[in-house]
């Protein structure tokens, strides 16, 4: 649930901090002093677009927090993955937008893109505004809407893999018929790289080895020089000219020949290690000798370099062209264009189809058993708002069989889902027919037949165009969905507002040079009042009876709605039709 929202210099509202409770809480204010702010700054925790025109005039950026409760396991998996932290069950989400319109996200202590926000909202939190309304109207949105309350959603993603597997499987069947020519050429052409490349067995790092081998082969003569004159200096050259070891060995026979100083002696050591670090290094100097290529050798290693430099058609060095050897060898083993492949890839393609259209009709089976049952249930649900009018869920499917139903199936079956309004006899697609107040009526009756629990439900003029009557049966609506949910409701009507458990209002202050609104909650004997300005406009006595009767009609209409009677109102809901699935849905 929704604990806390700050708000900072967006639109009307300079600094504002709304405390939220569970159950159902009502903000209300005069037009224009900044209700839907609060709206605003849920929608950028959400992760919606970011929008320069919401920074409060004179202010650099506007910012919005929000302090949630939550037990999700994918909250929790996502929090993880980011590296951010939760205390004491709580995660914070904030946005920033800038006066350019850039803005900044994020969550539980996190920088993050505002992708994550969204993704973080979808688990926490359900906005409906008059937007919201108008994408009920479309039929994918439609027929998402049966399938959540038939609880199809894991069927139409199983589905969805068959169908996947048949594309993949046809769209391979269409390659190796039609490009047959194209893939056999390209077959061969994929042997004779293959072949080359394993003519030559290039081994990994050769190029490298052989280029450091030629370079030493270019120079072995002068390696060699250099090492007979430095072997000569040291071991002197066959006995008439002496080398340096030898005339050390005469400096240190000299200073071991005189007893009587002790300083001799430890210079004549010193003298002996220095001929055995000679002694080490004339050594070394012959290995070097014998490790330097034969110089006949140095044409077979130009030839080889030469061949190697010749696969850098496939890539730049040998490692790379053994990389592409073990790619081309995979592709070729996919490639096979013999009519034996052909023909099993048929028999696949055509398994994978059957099975795809088997799913698709289970799921039209499914669909039309619930469209029965979710036509009855919304328009139990309307009329309990005092529309009278029939909602009638249908679902289209082509009557075809074969490789035509193949054809016909969509990402989402073979079927086409519409809500139809029926008035007067006659039933018209609902994106055709239905006026603002009406929508409002239809997605509050399909959230409190398909809201589940423990969620936040946020509704931006949910009772646009409605009065009366109506109004207090979407106030006794919204109360039935606070039973397990937390609801917030931005509205303009006293009706509705008669059955919150918490009212905020929303004020604004108007100054020479500037105006700003402030959110707060209001007390017991401050909702009269609120009321009373809702219902009559003015505060007046006989406007403070009027709203004292209107929340004296509310209990009675709504028991135990106060917050610390939450536990009794099991039986809050006046809806048959969401008292039914409740059970259902636990």
């Amino acid at each position: 649930m929704l604990n806390e929202l700050q708000i900072r210099n967006v639109g009307v509202i300079e600094e504002a901090t709304a405390v939220f409770a569970d159950g159902l809480t009502v903000v209300t204010g005069e037009t224009g002093a900044g209700k839907t702010m609060v709206v605003t700054g849920l929608r950028l925790l959400s992760g919606h677009r970011a929008d320069a025109s919401r920074v409060r005039n004179g202010a650099d950026k506007a910012t919005v927090d929000g302090i949630f409760t939550t037990d999700s396991p994918a909250v929790a998996a996502m929090v993880e993955d980011i590296g951010g932290f939760v205390e004491d069950g709580e995660v914070i989400a904030s946005r920033s937008v800038n006066a350019s319109g850039r803005s900044r996200a994020h969550l539980a202590g996190r920088t993050v893109a505002a992708g994550v926000l969204g993704e973080f909202a979808s688990h926490v939190i359900t906005i409906h505004g008059q937007n919201d309304q108008l994408r009920l109207l479309d039929p994918v949105r439609q027929l998402r809407a049966l399938d959540r309350f038939a609880g199809l959603d894991g069927a139409r993603e199983s589905y969805r893999g068959r169908r996947q597997r048949w594309i993949d499987l046809s769209r391979d069947l269409r390659r190796r018929t039609e490009d047959r020519r194209e893939l056999a050429l390209e077959a061969d052409s994929l042997t004779r790289a293959l072949e080359e490349i394993d003519a030559l067995d290039p081994q990994p790092g050769e190029d490298a080895e052989l280029k450091a081998t030629i370079a030493r082969l270019q120079d072995a003569d002068d390696v060699r020089e250099a090492a007979h004159v430095a072997i000569t200096a040291i071991d002197g050259d066959d006995g008439e000219t002496p080398g340096a070891s030898d005339l050390l060995g005469r400096a240190h026979a000299a200073l071991t020949g005189v007893a009587g100083d002790p300083r001799l002696e430890e210079l004549a050591g010193r003298v002996a290690e220095v001929t055995g670090v000679l002694g080490d290094i004339s050594q070394e100097i012959g290995r070097v000798v014998g490790d330097v290529p034969d110089p006949d050798s140095l044409e077979g290693l130009l030839q080889r370099q030469q061949d190697l430099r010749e696969l850098r058609k496939y890539a730049v060095d040998v490692d790379g062209v053994l990389a592409w050897r073990d790619q081309a060898r995979e592709r070729l083993g996919s490639i096979d264009v013999s009519g034996e492949a052909v023909e099993k890839l048929q028999g696949e393609v055509q398994a994978a189809a059957t099975a795809m259209v088997e799913e698709a009709r289970a799921l039209t089976a499914a669909r039309s058993d619930a469209a029965r049952r979710l036509s009855a249930d919304v328009t139990e649900e309307i009329r309990g708002l005092h529309m009278a009018a029939e909602v009638r869920v249908e679902v289209d499917t082509p009557a075809v069989r074969g490789a035509a139903a193949a054809k016909a199936c969509g990402p989402d079956g073979m079927d086409e889902v519409r809500f139809m309004l029926v008035q007067g006899g006659h039933a018209v697609p609902l994106s055709s027919s239905a006026s603002g107040g009406e929508l409002s009526r239809v997605m509050l009756a399909l959230e409190v037949i398909l809201a589940g629990s423990g969620r936040t439900m946020v509704f931006d003029e949910v009772d646009a165009g409605v009065g009366g009557k109506a109004a207090v049966e979407i106030g006794r609506r919204l109360a039935a969905l606070a039973v397990d949910n937390q609801v917030i409701v931005v509205t303009h009507l006293p009706q509705v507002a008669a059955f919150a458990d918490a009212h905020l209002h929303v004020s604004k202050a108007t100054s020479e040079s500037s105006v700003t609104s402030d959110v707060r909650t209001l007390s017991d004997d401050e909702r009269v009042e609120e009321l009373s300005r809702m219902l009559a406009g003015i505060e007046s006595e006989t406007g403070r009876a009027h709203a004292e009767e209107l929340l004296r009609t509310a209990a009675e209409l709504a028991p135990a709605s106060g917050r610390a009677s939450r536990e009794g109102r099991g039986d809050r809901s006046s809806s048959p039709a969401a008292a039914r699935r409740r059970p259902a849905r636990s």
